[in-house]
């Protein structure tokens, strides 16, 4: 072989394994283009229906369309149904509630923002927003919303707290799979980022702590969750604060090839009380890759 012919030939090679490399290490971004299904920052004519619907345990609807990015709510996207606030063991909602709010927002201009609260714990006090009976629950999925916790609850030792997660289905009966975010604290209250993916709360699969990155109080932070939907070892999950990386796992981000079921956004449940949050500029994307 000729010396030239022998250096395309090696050329030809090298871009070839960068480019198997590349569709291991991230299948999604050569399989689809990135396809925005949802944004909303609650303005406009954004608002909570007050009525309780019978024999829904409570769900209260969103509503409205969003007057600067023309998305309807509720969420209803993956063929998701009855998207909603659901109220849990909530004492006729003094345990916990909901409104819509208007205050700074993340880049100093007001806004409006999904306001929660936590008073007191009866059993599993809680107030997510849940996209509920997702049809679509295979797809690779980008999340991103903006956050801000109160410092009332937040340094209390041993606390935990969490605010978003979603589960596969039959998950309840201890064949799925959920994927959850925590806000731990240390003996000391020191907070401090917890990441898991588990088969039931007692029995996590992966765990990641982050002592590195400071938990903000009072303050507005940006989240970002992107997971590759597989029962295999191209499975993906990672979590972003900030544009900084809290945890990433790469592995199965499922169960018995269960797909996800229901996505909780926003949730307000854990150990200490009172405590409060806002939630604004939820974006959700099909095939967008965390970079």
């Amino acid at each position: 072989m000729k010396k030239g012919v022998k250096i395309r030939f090696l050329v030809a090679i090298i871009v070839l394994g960068l480019l198997f490399s590349c569709e291991k290490e991230s299948p999604n971004l050569l399989n689809q283009e990135p396809v925005l299904l949802f944004k909303s920052g609650f303005e406009g004519d954004v608002y909570i229906d007050s009525i309780a619907y019978e024999g829904n345990e409570d769900y209260r609807y969103i509503r409205g369309t969003d007057a600067e990015t023309g998305y309807t709510w509720p969420i209803n996207i993956l063929g998701a149904e009855n998207s909603a606030l659901h109220y849990v063991d909530d004492d006729n909602h003094k345990a916990v509630f909901a409104e819509l709010q208007t205050i700074i927002g993340h880049n100093g201009n007001q806004t409006v923002a999904l306001y929660l609260q936590e008073n007191y714990n009866i059993d599993v006090t809680q107030c997510p927003y849940e996209i509920i009976d997702i049809k679509e629950g295979t797809k690779d999925l980008y999340i991103r919303f903006w956050m801000k916790l109160d410092s009332v609850s937040l340094f209390e030792p041993n606390m935990w707290r969490t605010f978003f997660e979603w589960k596969s289905k039959d998950y309840a009966k201890g064949r799925g799979f959920r994927l959850i975010s925590f806000i731990y604290t240390d003996d000391d209250g020191i907070p401090y980022w917890h990441f898991q993916g588990d088969k039931n709360s007692e029995h996590p699969i992966w765990e990641i702590d982050n002592k590195d990155i400071k938990v903000p109080a009072n303050e507005w932070f940006l989240n970002e969750f992107y997971w590759h939907w597989s029962e295999g070892e191209d499975g993906i999950t990672s979590w972003k604060v900030n544009e900084q990386l809290i945890g990433e796992y790469h592995g199965a981000t499922t169960r018995r090839g269960k797909p996800i079921d229901f996505i909780m956004i926003g949730q307000i449940y854990g150990n200490v009380n009172p405590k409060y949050q806002w939630i604004d500029d939820i974006e959700i994307w099909s095939g967008k890759y965390l970079n």
